[in-house]
């Protein structure tokens, strides 16, 4: 019986070849996206997964409160995490990390030189936390240790060409420390909230013997007891701050913590759990960008509806072609043949069907991959869903998809009614059109909402991008840490002024997109009132550079040499400090680094000059106070350099020639500016990609079910065409009756699809502190775009039958 089910589905294909096309394509493309969809959200779900006790252990962060605002830290004071094992007994133990390489650091083993920008030093019982497997020696012991250092497999392989010979080894730090290969552990997981090439040991960190609970520079991670709760005890976390961060909250600031708290500052600590870390976690200094939960559930909502619009589009094109084989569910009847026959008939033919959708699906999940991994940047591994088990259920899905697919054609078809069938008397349930009419709808209604989607995150980002910062973001390139080029920084600062196209050439400690900036404790000279401001150092030529605005006062100028004491404020700064008339206004600092080193007394800056806001930081938050000082009194680590736009490339290759010629031992390392702003918003810049492509697959799904309903309406009406036809009605008119039930679904699934779309996207923008608008053109572009590509798929059965011979039509009746 299975042997002749296929004969008369082998049959059914070869008679009607396009829609057998059509029928596997819309199948197989809604099960490629959804695997695609499936792989990146479990590549994003599967950070920091493998550790032992990775679901004890939590990252102990930090909220740090200022008037109308917060900003949230990973790295907090070093003594914190000690004195938190000490009170709490939920606590099992403690570990520290802190990023030693952020500006690079030189290796060398022999005559090899390296590079290194992942280096961390660790305290001794990190992998009593954490889990590696050990490849060579002991690894606890080795951190345990001054001047020694664990290296992970391919950084062994780099130095010494392999790790079994890399024990006991000696690698030399630029500086002259020698540090003793101590162990070498399996390559770190990429997948992770950090990364490290070598560790060193938390023994060489100079820390001052006084416990301190202000300076934030290491990241603190806990190991919880087994049936410990992590709410309760980040419920007792307030208890350290006023236990042992008041005391140096009073002691930085001059004033008391009650008063500290009163103007609206204030410490938080929370508990982040391990694996949450990468989707969850939004702070500034982040060991690695991290991922979205949002956009996760967003991609998995995406996958499910398309492969539900997939299903749809199953059920409307063999619905559709049901018609054509009424006459041989009657014949079949009339010989004997029961309904639950024909049932399994249809069904087996719409199972098998599914299969080869499902092996179809996986050749262009296969193909799409290398595509999907150039929009999100990741390197998603093709072979992840090829695995026998994985491939296994991915199969069973296309089959029970391919059941639920052709349940409703089976139902209805070995319902026919032979006498009727045979008579030419079939006609539609209003049920049956109904349902139909309602799936046509939903998909719709999918489809415009990511349209919109798409539109407004790409409005977005755009804003984002744009010239609406506040200052130039174009043609800068960023010499970063230029104290690499020695004694000749300065020489290379000067010659580099000289290229012909450079037009300013700046030296400061940050440009904008280089978070975090320094933090500082100021106040107004005679009162008692502290503010806690962002801070950067700049020369005279910054406001050049990036073309700020210059509201009141002036900026820094070599002529005036009392401007090593000056400042510059923003205006958010102006309204932080309550200053009416900011310039000539007095400020000093409880910060040493503002200070005379040793001195009893503090330095008094006068502001100025006062520049319009600029977005320095995402515009996920909003513009925070900024203080600019000038960096002939604190040294400037960056050159902002900027060019004109037909000099770029010459100048670039000029300026590191300049850098290669004062021989260097460091290489240059630097960026452009407008680079820089746009990885601040990777996530944002990977879902606009990813809904794009997928909003137009979603469209691509919803015609071929539109089409697959207009070839069912449009068969189902042939002889009233050919009647009317005869009758003097016009091609137009015939069109208009055709086309106006269709285009009047895709205007209802306008109605529910914009405001559930306005719903969604007025949420995602919140989270940008300066945002775009929800214009109408918005709904009304999604609308219009898809009407028309509704009408254009309409159009091509409708007007075939329109045009077509009445005699024929009625001959075929």
């Amino acid at each position: 019986m299975f042997k002749t089910y296929l004969t008369v589905l082998w049959r059914n294909l070869r008679k009607r070849k396009s829609y057998a096309i059509i029928n596997l394509l819309g199948l197989a493309t809604g099960m490629a996206v959804c695997m695609l969809l499936v792989l990146y959200i479990q590549n994003e779900l599967g950070y920091d997964t493998f550790h032992e006790k990775g679901d004890r252990i939590y990252r102990l962060a930090l909220e740090r409160k200022y008037p109308g605002r917060s900003t949230f830290f990973g790295s907090i004071p070093p003594s914190i995490g000690k004195v938190v094992q000490q009170d709490f007994p939920e606590v099992r133990a403690y570990t520290r990390l802190m990023n030693v390489a952020q500006g690079g650091l030189l290796m060398t083993a022999g005559d090899k030189t390296f590079e290194e920008t992942h280096v961390l030093e660790v305290d001794s019982n990190f992998f009593r936390v954490f889990s590696v497997e050990v490849l060579q020696g002991d690894v606890h012991e080795a951190l345990s240790k001054p001047n020694t250092v664990v290296l992970t497999e391919k950084t062994a392989i780099r130095y010494f060409g392999s790790a079994e010979v890399a024990l006991g080894k000696t690698i030399v730090q630029d500086g002259g420390r020698k540090l003793l290969v101590g162990s070498v552990v399996r390559d770190w997981p990429e997948k992770s909230h950090m990364t490290f090439d070598m560790l060193l040991s938390m023994m060489n960190a100079t820390f001052d013997p006084d416990p301190d609970y202000y300076d934030l520079y290491t990241y603190t991670y806990l190991l919880l007891k087994n049936g410990t709760s992590a709410r309760v005890l980040e419920s007792k976390l307030p208890q350290i701050v006023t236990k042992y961060v008041a005391g140096s909250i009073q002691q930085g600031f001059g004033e008391s913590y009650e008063q500290f708290v009163h103007e609206g500052n204030g410490y938080r600590y929370f508990l982040q759990p391990l694996p949450d870390i990468h989707l969850t976690s939004e702070l500034e200094d982040e060991l690695k960008p991290t991922g979205s939960l949002r956009i996760v559930t967003l991609f998995s909502l995406v996958a499910a509806f398309i492969l539900f619009l997939a299903c749809i589009n199953f059920v409307n094109l063999s619905t559709a072609l049901s018609l054509d084989r009424a006459r041989e569910v009657g014949v079949r009847k009339v010989f004997g043949s029961d309904r639950k026959t024909l049932i399994g008939q249809f069904l087996s033919e719409s199972v098998f069907l599914g299969f080869l959708s499902t092996l179809l699906g996986v050749v262009i999940y296969v193909l799409l991959v290398p595509v999907l991994n150039r929009i999100t940047g990741e390197s998603l591994n093709v072979t992840w869903l090829l695995r026998p088990e994985r491939l296994g259920i991915v199969i069973g899905m296309g089959l029970f998809v391919g059941a639920l697919a052709g349940l409703y054609p089976a139902l209805v078809l070995s319902g026919f009614q032979p006498i009727t069938v045979l008579k030419g008397r079939l006609k539609s349930s209003r049920r049956g059109l109904a349902l139909r009419n309602g799936l046509v709808v939903f998909q719709f209604s999918v489809s415009i909402i990511l349209i919109i989607c798409t539109l407004v995150i790409n409005r977005q980002m755009g804003y984002v991008l744009e010239d609406r910062l506040g200052f130039r973001k174009d043609h800068i390139i960023t010499v970063k840490q230029i104290w690499k080029a020695g004694e000749h920084a300065n020489a290379f600062v000067q010659e580099v002024g000289t290229i012909p196209g450079v037009h300013t050439v700046s030296l400061c400690s940050d440009l904008p997109g280089q978070e975090p900036l320094a933090s500082c404790a100021m106040q107004i000279v005679g009162t008692r009132v502290s503010r806690t401001q962002e801070t950067l150092y700049a020369d005279d030529q910054y406001a050049n550079l990036l073309g700020l605005h210059l509201r009141e006062g002036r900026f820094f100028d070599p002529a005036f040499p009392t401007d090593s004491f000056a400042l510059v404020l923003n205006q958010s700064a102006v309204r932080d400090f309550g200053l009416k008339n900011p310039i000539g206004a007095r400020i000093t600092s409880t910060e040493t680094f503002f200070n005379p080193p040793g001195g009893k007394t503090q330095t008094v800056y006068t502001v100025i000059g006062v520049v319009d806001d600029f977005h320095f930081q995402s515009l996920h938050r909003s513009i925070a106070p900024l203080v600019i000082a000038n960096r002939s009194r604190f040294g400037g680590y960056n050159l902002g350099i900027r060019v004109e736009g037909n000099h770029l490339e010459n100048a670039l290759a000029q300026i590191q020639s300049i850098w290669k010629g004062f021989d260097a031992k460091y290489p240059m390392r630097y960026s452009f500016l407008d680079q820089d702003l746009a990885d601040q918003y990777k996530v944002e810049t990977t879902s606009r990609r990813i809904f794009t492509v997928f909003s137009m697959l979603a469209i691509f799904i919803a015609c071929i079910g539109l089409f697959g309903l207009a070839t069912y309406a449009t068969y189902q009406r042939t002889r009233e065409v050919g009647i009317r036809k005869v009758l003097g009605a016009s091609t137009g008119s015939i069109l208009y009756l055709l086309t106006r039930s269709f285009l009047r679904l895709v205007l209802i699934a306008l109605c529910i699809a914009v405001p559930v779309a306005w719903w969604a996207m007025h949420g995602w923008l919140q989270d940008f502190a300066y945002r775009t608008s929800l214009s109408w053109w918005i709904f009304g572009l999604a609308g219009v775009g898809t009407l028309v590509v509704a009408f254009s798929t309409i159009s091509f059965q409708t007007v075939r039958a329109a045009l077509m011979n009445p005699v024929k039509s009625l001959r075929t009746e």
